[in-house]
């Protein structure tokens, strides 16, 4: 399942969608097949300059993004350089100006708190302005509410919203939530997918089950 690396758009004569893994540069990024970005502020092809913020070599951090993503305008991934060290007496970061203060370069990474990577499943959407800290893990399914700031990780087919974000509910039972982690319908081929559509959109998991049984 690989989209042409000359098809950016998932529809015809939209150019603030696109197909982000088309846009991505930075071997730091990873981005699943089908993941969409749209952005009608911006250009969306511009998206490792405006979204991802504060993400430097330094750190060597990652964002990884799954298969069938939805991100919304203006969703914002804020890295480690972010995150001043509270442990400090200070939150300056004199480590960062290692030559102002005679202190050693080697201990640059001082100045800020290493959260690590931000790592988002399959299938989350990612609403409108919404803002994923550094060190965040973000479920499959889940789904992030407009402006929502996710300081924590988010459970998969979760919904979260607030300023911290906060649980809101799950999207289905355990029992489903469990068939769908099971089934990883974003890893079938794309000739499955398409003779499920029907099924995945009115929430027909015994059907998926029963394909997959019948194809496995």
């Amino acid at each position: 399942m690989t989209i042409p690396a000359n098809k950016w758009y998932p529809h015809p004569g939209d150019t603030q969608t696109i197909y982000l893994r088309q846009a991505i540069t930075d071997p730091a990024i990873s981005v699943g097949e089908y993941t969409i970005y749209n952005d009608f502020v911006h250009d969306p092809a511009e998206f490792e300059k405006n979204n991802v913020l504060y993400h430097y070599p330094i750190h060597q951090e990652r964002l990884v993004i799954g298969k069938f993503c939805s991100i919304a305008c203006g969703a914002k991934f804020l890295f480690n350089c972010a995150n001043h060290d509270l442990d400090s007496l200070s939150t300056y970061t004199f480590p960062l100006f290692y030559q102002e203060w005679g202190l050693d370069k080697e201990n640059i990474t001082q100045a800020w708190k290493d959260k690590g990577d931000i790592i988002l499943g399959n299938d989350v959407w990612i609403g409108f302005e919404a803002v994923i800290l550094a060190g965040v893990t973000i479920g499959d399914g889940a789904v992030v509410g407009a402006r929502a700031v996710v300081t924590k990780d988010v459970p998969p087919y979760t919904i979260v919203g607030g300023v911290p974000a906060q649980p809101i509910r799950r999207r289905f039972s355990e029992e489903t939530i469990a068939g769908l982690e099971k089934l990883c319908w974003w890893d079938w081929p794309e000739d499955w997918i398409r003779q499920n559509i029907h099924a995945i959109q009115t929430g027909q998991l015994e059907l998926l089950e029963e394909f997959a049984a019948r194809h496995g």
